[in-house]
């Protein structure tokens, strides 16, 4: 539906309509949809897409795009969002400012699971392919009355929704009579399949290179789209390998049979088709039968088969590929009866079946021409190349000639309805007699064709083709065959008389219709477009065309002036296109004339003016203008008549002193053009005079002169208005009427202008062009010279000047109120003023100056006097910078550069030094090499290696030298990369409590003569790494400090200026624990007293590993087995125990402790006090 917006198109404007609407879509669930259309309509149209239900925001599962090279837009939506039902009815809007156009279309996902499909039986029908797909059959020629059985093969393999479609396009109304037909048909088709055997699993391959990996592919059977995975496990699946793509079918059933297609996206998968089909053989038993096919495209295999039988190379068949892979040919050796009957060749899901005939020899011998043979050919393109060769031997029983045979078949051509075509072959024999053949039926002369035989050349003319002639045609001689395919093309013709009226041109008046109409004739479909200007013209308000099939119209409605051009109409179809070219023409009124006016003359009794012809004529020649004049002032236009097509009017019917405005219209026979209106034209008014010119200025009066004009407007004149303007406002004051030369009525130091207009009888005219701006003041003398010029500052494009006001002499020179300064290159003659003002500051700086060149320079005060003399330099200057010795700006410049090999060597060097410096640069004192970069300023140096290497290290030194001296720097660069890990790491502990790391020195250290090493260590303890030496220049140290029972971890790291190397890893060292130890007294034994009769206990703490033997000894005499004392040994703790101490234990105890380690004493004196008794008598 196109809805329009405005109720008339403008010129070449359109509404938005769909060249191509988008499609009614069936997919999967899980898989994507596509819609694309294509819109047309000026100004282009937007698009954008909606859906009944729901919105359509988630750019996840709805997005659009639009293909420039298709042209196409395309919505994109995603069923892979399993929460939403994408099952609806979408639209597509396309919109302009001039309307709008809508298009819906549905979109049907099918949701069911595919899982559930259970196997029904175990039986096949057999395919050439190992495919389920029963083989297209070669279809039938339609016969009156009969259906068309392109229609039957449309209908088995498309859905059931689209019979009425199918039956509606090829005229079929009776519906219910043509479904049982239909329903007959294949119950038909499937009682004739009666070969089945057990098979496991079903598959076919093909070959298919994708542009877009990311393409889906669609497998459809019947018409109708099946789900599939990558699983062989699953019902469906298809595997991808390269460009091989292999579908399997597990466990076939009967009801799989079925056409199968493979889609990608939206395009349909096309198949092989057959150039030249193979062709029905006929010999006799015993002989070889030979079946030959030509493909469009080159395959490496084809299927032959008979009936429902594949047929494989060897034995009786014998199968060969030509080497371009499009000719295949089937040979069966050896004929049999039994070998009788109907064979395919099947490429694709396109096939080409043929019937073999074999005869008795018997029965052969009572044939007429008692001949046998076979044929195979080639047929060739549309462009009428092609080859049919023959060969057959036998004979008519009496005679032995020779067999005959093709020298050269006959080939496909094309010829227009209407011209001559002619067919010819050539055989080996010329006494051998032929007929031709038209579709299958002998040709006579009597049919409207010429029959020739020319030696051994037969020729069929066809004088004046036609539609009818489109056929098959066939030469047979003697059992030999050729054909030929005559294609009789029908381009688009116009009729003479028809085309001549068409090209006459079309003459309309503005509003009215045109119209033309064209007949035509030739091959349908025809395709037909109607042009203006080269612009497509679409049906519209204002444009009708009506197109039959043998005749076309259009009609443009209420014509326009600017659709005044070329109008064509092209007619094409398969066979050709032709073209017709007329022209419209839209008369109308002409458009104004065009301006400006030009005033030739403007005299006392006379006004003469000029203009320019109409832009547009209207499409007719202008006949007349017609004059209308005003006089000012007045509200009245009087007619002063037509005037032939001149562009020129002198109106003699004036008054002096008036001013007049004309109207100009133009006319011609289709009306009258809106009116050019002139400006105000005086009548004997005189002309301006010239500028007027200041002979001398004062400050009480201004002296001033000027020329008479040239235009006097015919009378004498009289005097002058003379007028003056103070410089910032608006107002023109008349200074006197008589027009004096002298003007007093001023101000002193005020700026004025002055204008002057001719007075004469009609009055005073136009005022002349202002003069220059004059200051009331009086006259001064030019200033003297300046003093003391001279140069503050100069560089290479730059010069400062300063000099001293001149002095005032009184009556000789006047005060200075400006300077100029002048500049004269040395190879010059002229001098060039830098400043176009006069500057009043005793300074200035001159810009541009070209380095090193020589001016001559000099400066000149002014003032309202005029200038004074020029004071100058007694020599040229150069443009250069004040004599510096060279000095490097930066003062912490680096003396030592690391950088990574690979990486950008920039070394920036500032200086200053005038003049321009020579500047060198030296490595280890030899010049730098070719792939070192130098780049010099006047202000610094740049050295630049954009990709450095180890042998770049070195010490660079920069020399900059001058006239006033030279200076030097050196800076040492050091190109490195991150240092390899030093060899394996070696432990040896020759000293207790240390260990001495051994390495192999880092592969870089022969590089690099700064490479160094350092040695980190981590033990079970702590289980941190620390730092143990750094700055290593050999590949041994001794780690000291090392404790019994721990683990220790080694690194050691290669260092040099970029930083650390991997580390290498020593293997573990571990420092065992020994805990045996010779005896020793923790506690010896103390010196004690005890009393008499009292008990005694004295003990000591040992320790050893093993745990020692402790003896005890009283006077070096052992007491371990001496019952009167009570001996101890717990955990080391050793103790003596006297019950009751005797004076003879009096003495010294020792106790000695011993072990394989060693031994040990400790001992004590032991004092007895007697016990003194009391008597209490």
């Amino acid at each position: 539906m196109i809805t329009q917006f405005v109720e008339r198109l403008p010129a070449g404007k359109s509404t938005p309509d769909f060249s191509r609407k988008p499609m009614t879509t069936n997919v999967q669930e899980g898989k994507k949809a596509f819609f694309k259309a294509m819109v047309s309509g000026e100004p282009p149209p937007a698009v954008t897409w909606t859906r009944n239900k729901g919105e359509m925001d988630d750019q996840e599962k709805y997005s659009t795009r639009y293909d420039k090279r298709a042209q196409e837009h395309v919505l994109e939506v995603n069923t892979k969002k399993k929460k939403k039902d994408f099952s609806d009815n979408y639209k597509c809007f396309a919109t302009n400012e001039y309307g709008q156009a809508v298009c819906a279309v549905t979109l049907n996902v099918n949701y069911q699971s595919f899982k559930t499909i259970k196997p029904k039986g175990r039986y096949l029908l057999f395919s050439l392919f190992r495919t389920v797909a029963t083989r297209k059959k070669q279809l039938p020629q339609q016969k009156e009355g009969e259906i068309d059985p392109k229609l039957l093969e449309l209908l088995l393999s498309a859905p059931k929704k689209d019979y009425e479609r199918i039956c509606l396009e090829f005229g079929i109304t009776d519906f219910r009579w043509f479904l049982k037909k239909l329903k007959q048909i294949k119950k038909e088709r499937e009682d004739d399949i009666n070969v089945f055997f057990f098979i496991f699993i079903a598959e076919f391959s093909f070959d298919m290179k994708l542009r877009d990996p990311n393409s889906e592919v669609n497998l459809y059977k019947d018409g109708t789209l099946i789900p599939y995975d990558d699983d062989k496990n699953s019902k469906h699946s298809l595997q991808k390998t390269g460009i091989n793509y292999l579908f399997s079918i597990k466990d076939p059933q009967r009801e799989d049979a079925g056409f199968y297609q493979v889609d990608v996206e939206e395009t349909n998968v096309l198949t092989t088709d057959f150039q030249a089909k193979i062709k029905n053989s006929k010999v006799t038993e015993n002989e070889d039968a030979v079946f030959q096919c030509v493909l469009s495209t080159a395959l490496n295999k084809i299927t032959w088969s008979k009936e429902d039988a594949s047929l494989e190379h060897g034995g009786k068949y014998e199968i060969t590929i030509s080497e371009d892979k499009l000719t295949h040919t089937l040979r069966i050796k050896d004929c049999q009866m039994a070998d009788k009957g109907a064979y395919y060749a099947i490429a694709g899901i396109t096939s080409s079946s043929a019937s073999l005939t074999v005869q008795e020899k018997d029965a052969q011998e009572k044939v007429e021409d008692g001949k046998e043979g076979r044929v195979g050919g080639e047929g060739g393109e549309d462009n009428g190349e092609g080859i049919c060769d023959g060969t057959g031997k036998g004979n008519d029983g009496d005679e032995n000639d020779e067999d005959a045979q093709f020298v050269r078949g006959l080939s496909d051509i094309n010829a227009k309805v209407g011209d001559r075509a002619e067919l010819s072959c050539k055989l080996n024999s010329e006494t051998s007699e032929g007929r031709w053949y038209k579709n299958g039926k002998l040709l006579t002369e009597e049919e409207g064709v010429k029959i020739i035989k020319d030696g051994a050349c037969h020729i069929l003319m066809i004088e004046c083709c036609k539609k009818d002639d489109n056929a098959v045609y066939r030469f047979e001689a003697e059992g030999r065959k050729s054909e030929a395919t005559l294609n009789v093309q029908d381009p688009p013709r116009l009729d003479p008389d028809a085309l001549g009226e068409f090209t006459n041109p079309v003459i309309v008046r503005v509003g009215d219709n045109a119209e033309w109409k064209l007949p035509f004739s030739g091959g349908a479909p025809m395709n037909i477009q109607w042009y203006k200007n080269d612009d497509d013209l679409l049906p519209a308000v204002n444009v009708k065309i009506d197109t039959s099939d043998t005749e076309s119209q259009l009609r443009l409605t209420k014509c326009q002036r600017k659709d005044t051009g070329e109008v064509k109409i092209k007619i094409k179809n398969e066979f050709g296109v032709i073209e017709a070219v007329s022209r419209l023409i839209v008369l109308d009124k002409p458009t104004l004339p065009q301006g400006p006016v030009e005033i030739t003359e403007s005299a006392v009794t006379s006004v003469e003016f000029k203009w320019k012809p109409p832009k547009d004529s209207g499409g007719c020649p202008v006949t007349n203008y017609i004059i209308e004049r005003q006089q000012v002032g007045r509200n009245k236009w009087s007619n002063l008549g037509e005037i032939p097509f001149i562009h020129s009017y002198k109106d003699t019917d004036v008054d002096p002193g008036r001013r007049y405005c004309y109207r100009i219209r133009a006319k011609n026979a289709e009306g009258i053009s809106d009116y050019l209106q002139t400006g105000d034209i005086p009548a004997g008014y005189p002309g301006p005079p010239t500028a007027p010119k200041v002979a001398s200025a004062f400050k009480d009066c201004i002296n001033l002169s000027w020329c008479p004009p040239c235009d006097t407007g015919g009378t004498k004149i009289m005097g002058y208005n003379l007028e003056k303007n103070k410089t910032g406002t608006n107002y023109w004051s008349l200074v006197n009427q008589n027009g004096p030369i002298t003007v007093k009525d001023i101000f002193e130091g005020a700026e004025y202008r002055f204008r002057v207009s001719a007075i004469n009888l009609s009055g005073a005219g136009e005022p002349s062009i202002p003069c220059e701006a004059v200051i009331a003041r009086d006259p001064k003398k030019p200033p003297g010279k300046v003093i003391d010029l001279k140069i503050t500052s100069s560089s290479y494009t730059t010069l400062s000047l300063a000099w001293t006001k001149p002095k005032e002499v009184k009556g000789v020179e006047d005060e200075a109120q400006g300077y100029y300064v002048e500049i004269r290159p040395i190879e010059s003659l002229e001098w060039t003023r830098c400043n176009a003002t006069p500057i009043r500051l005793t300074s200035y700086t001159v810009l541009g100056l070209k380095a090193m060149a020589a001016y001559w320079v000099r400066v000149i005060a002014t003032n309202y006097g005029g200038n004074g003399d020029p004071r100058g330099f007694d020599n040229y200057i150069i443009a250069m910078p004040p004599p510096v010795r060279p000095r490097f700006k930066d003062r912490n410049m680096k003396t030592l550069m690391v950088v990574k090999s690979g990486n950008t060597i920039r070394v920036n060097i500032n200086f200053e030094a005038s003049p321009m410096p020579d500047i060198s640069w030296i490595k280890d004192g030899i010049p730098l090499l070719k792939h070192v970069t130098i780049t010099n300023s006047d202000r610094g140096s740049q050295l630049l290696i954009p990709t450095s290497e180890r042998s770049d290290s070195g010490i660079y030194m920069i020399t900059v030298k001058n006239i006033v001296g030279q200076e030097s720097f050196s800076v040492e660069i050091r190109v490195t990369d991150d240092p390899k890990p030093p060899g394996p790491v070696e432990l040896d502990e020759n000293i207790p409590g240390t260990v001495t790391l051994c390495w192999a020195p880092s592969p870089d250290e022969k590089r690099d003569d700064r490479i160094h090493y350092m040695v980190s260590k981590r033990d079970s303890f702590k289980r941190t790494w620390r730092t143990a030496a750094d700055n290593l220049f050999n590949n041994k140290f001794t780690v000291v400090n090392i404790m019994p029972g721990r683990e220790y971890y080694f690194r050691v790291f290669a260092k040099n200026d970029m930083g650390l190397s991997p580390p290498s890893e020593s293997p573990v060292f571990m420092k065992a624990l020994n805990f045996e130890s010779p005896p020793s007294f923790i506690i010896p034994l103390k010196r004690r007293t005890a009393p008499e009769g009292y008990e005694c206990y004295m003990s000591c703490a040992v320790k050893g590993d093993p745990g020692p033997r402790v003896t005890w000894y009283h006077n070096n005499i052992s007491l371990n087995t001496n019952t009167n004392y009570h001996i101890t040994n717990v955990c080391g703790v050793c103790s003596l125990l006297i019950l009751r101490v005797a004076p003879k234990d009096n003495g010294e105890y020792k106790v000695i402790i011993e072990n394989k380690l060693g031994n040990a004493e400790s001992s004590m004196t032991l004092n007895i006090e007697p016990c003194i008794l009391e008597n209490n008598y």
